[in-house]
């Protein structure tokens, strides 16, 4: 008599499983112990064992089909007897199976080799064809690259497993399937290819209810805010179209943020080796390659924009490339490459469309030495010689990789310090090591014109001393950036300016206005919170935006960042402060990392202790203000930060001294 095998149930709380893979096929002997299938929840994978000697007679659930706990999902018997004429049906699960695809007969001759849906992770369970490297017909070797794939994490370059040639494609471009699934075959001409049907997802969710602020959301800019607001609109229900005239992504990743890390990765790693003899490592000749770091960078963007595209159309955004400008508050002219247009109507919309850099009124500031961040970036040689305007954020960012590299670099801040918004005592920190770097940074002077000259450019500054020509190769143009509302024709929608309340809305009803657009905060991060914000109140819900625990990070040789009040700004409103500082020497791991010269300052109330700012110097600092954003979100006071155990040896360690120091018990340095 056969052997019923049943679906597992393997929690109390397991209701329902997918069949992922079967390990064994119909006809094949198994013992007891074998693993003959996976079994998907939505935890995990879990492999199956046999329950008993025999061959498996009969599969009922197919792989990618859901069956109830303890259902009948096949059959083991003996070797020709049949499985029941009445096979027990498999209860309808609670949500409805995709329709199966149609099973051609499978044509006679050799068989193709099959190419799967790859699983990339515990969690995956399917996957997006992003772009297909070769076609039908084409040629390929074992470890050639021939599809990649977008998951809901990241874009993957996907390798054949056999030589042969590309018979057939069964999952398209921007098509999703299972992991494991039949997507491709792989053979030789004359092959047959299976009939094996890419398999449905294990269930379709119930359509999402059309959300109650309206359920047609037009996203301007694809940058971190835009593309953010798009998929988390899609999630809330909306139908979304996104609309970027340049590449996904926006400035931050492909002319702001991950560029200039991927150089400053670079320049640290080549610092790091230069100086590496004090560690006992030494290297006979110390060199650098521009071109291909110039190509590390590149691809660094590639790969995130990638990244970008599928998960957009994993969350079934719909991008349209163009330039897009208000017609009305309900629609927008989207005017395409080949110039035709489309005009665009929905029920909300955000505007994400950034900042351009701006350009100070400087005599000769058109001189052709003069260059602004995004050339900065994609330079094909390391200037002799550079001059930039701003000590703010990208200026030093930009001056520091480059004075890494052998530059002869040059910042001129008209303000008395660099980084104003910086704490001020941190921000001499800061100062004083990018001088000792070999950056000379003139504070308190400002740049009066620009000449061309046969070397690049001369530039006449005017400080303390009077006036000073400098002659450079270049000139760095790093002031800041400012909001262009007049590219969007936003008047025609009845906005004269992109400013929106905490709520992320505008002026008008409707509209949205995120990240640089809105002028609030011009960082990528705040641009993302906005984003969510802006998505949630869109289509119904009632978001604000929480400014005090905006972080502000620079990645300079000491990183520096810092979250809430500064010293400055504390006493100034008149609040009765106390402080507690702590020095990077006395910590261990900075130690071992060689980079002490740092400090953590925390700014507390004196009444209650709680925590109102926290600023700091040194290594991992960009990563570790996050701990402090959460104490401020939370409220936290000092001596709940110190009843917080933080591992040894660690950075992090520092901040915990930190807090001590505001209380005088700081255990390993003096308490300041």
């Amino acid at each position: 008599m056969a052997i019923e095998v049943h679906m597992p149930k393997l929690g109390l709380t397991m209701e329902e499983g997918t069949i992922e893979e079967w390990k064994v096929k119909e006809g094949d002997a198994v013992k007891k112990g074998d693993i003959i299938f996976s079994v998907a929840t939505d935890k995990m994978t879990n492999d199956i064992e046999a329950e008993a000697d025999g061959v498996l007679i009969k599969i009922v659930v197919p792989e990618g089909e859901t069956a109830p706990c303890k259902s009948v999902v096949a059959y083991l018997g003996a070797a020709g007897e049949a499985a029941p004429a009445a096979v027990a049906p498999v209860a309808a699960p609670a949500v409805v199976p995709a329709p199966a695809a149609p099973v051609a007969a499978a044509p006679a001759g050799p068989a193709a080799k099959e190419v799967h849906m790859p699983k990339l992770g515990l969690t995956m369970e399917e996957g997006t064809v992003e772009e297909w490297k070769v076609k039908e017909g084409d040629a390929v070797k074992k470890g050639d690259i021939i599809f990649s794939v977008a998951t809901d994490k990241m874009t993957n370059d996907i390798e054949a497993e056999y030589d042969g040639t590309l018979l057939k494609i069964l999952v398209k471009e921007g098509e999703t399937a299972p992991c494991k699934s039949v997507i491709a075959y792989i053979g030789n001409p004359g092959d047959a290819c299976g009939a094996t049907p890419v398999a449905a997802p294990a269930a379709v969710a119930a359509p999402v209810a059309a959300p109650a602020g309206g359920n047609t959301v037009t996203v301007i800019g694809g940058g971190p805010g835009g593309y953010v607001a798009a998929i988390r609109a899609a999630q809330l229900g909306a139908k979304v179209t996104l609309v970027e005239k340049d590449a996904v992504g926006g400035t931050c990743l492909n002319r702001g943020c991950i560029p200039t890390k991927s150089l400053m990765h670079c320049a640290e790693t080549y610092e790091t080796v230069k100086n590496a003899a004090s560690l006992g490592i030494t290297a006979s000749k110390v060199e650098f390659d521009w071109a291909k770091i110039q190509s590390f960078r590149q691809g660094i963007t590639d790969k995130l924009v990638g990244g970008v595209k599928g998960l957009l159309k994993m969350n079934k955004v719909k991008l349209v490339e163009g330039e897009a400008k208000f017609s009305d508050a309900k629609t927008v002219t989207v005017t395409k490459a080949d110039g035709s247009t489309e005009n665009i109507t929905s029920d909300k919309i955000i505007i994400a469309s950034g900042s351009v850099p701006a350009m100070p009124p400087i005599p000769g500031i058109d001189c052709p030495a003069c260059i602004n961040s995004t050339q900065a970036l994609t330079m094909d040689h390391v200037p002799a010689s550079l001059l930039v305007i701003g000590g703010g954020v990208i200026g030093l960012e930009l001056g520091s990789v480059y004075n890494t590299f052998g530059t002869k670099v040059t910042v001129v801040e008209m303000l008395p310090e660099i980084l104003p918004a910086m704490d001020s005592e941190l921000t001499k920190i800061v100062k004083s090591q990018l001088v000792k770097a070999g950056m000379d940074i003139r504070t308190g002077t400002s740049v009066e014109k620009i000449e061309k000259s046969k070397k690049g450019a001369k530039v006449t500054v005017k400080g303390a001393n009077g006036e000073e020509v400098i002659e450079v190769e270049n000139v760095l143009v790093a002031v800041g950036r400012k909001v262009d509302h007049a590219s969007i024709n936003a008047v025609a929608a009845g906005l004269t300016s992109l400013e929106a309340n905490d709520k992320m809305e505008t002026s008008v009803p409707g509209i949205y206005s995120i990240g640089d657009a809105n002028g609030k905060w011009m960082l990528a991060y705040t641009a993302m919170t906005m984003g969510e914000i802006a998505a949630a109140n869109a289509t119904g819900g009632n978001m604000t935006f929480d400014r005090k625990t905006v972080p502000s990070v620079i990645f300079l040789g000491p990183e520096f960042a810092g979250v809430g009040l500064t010293e400055d700004e504390a006493k100034a409103k008149g609040i009765s402060y106390k402080v507690g500082k702590f020095s990077m020497a006395g910590n261990g791991r900075s130690l071992v990392m060689g980079q002490t010269d740092g400090m953590i300052k925390v700014i507390a109330d004196t009444k209650y202790n709680e925590i109102l700012g926290v600023h700091m110097v040194g290594p991992r600092a960009c990563d570790m203000i996050a701990e402090a954003s959460l104490a401020l979100r939370l409220e936290c006071t000092v001596d709940e930060w110190i009843d917080t155990v933080h591992a040894h040896p660690t950075v992090t360690e520092a901040m915990r001294e930190a807090m001590l120091a505001v209380n005088k018990q700081c255990l390993h340095g003096a308490n300041r």
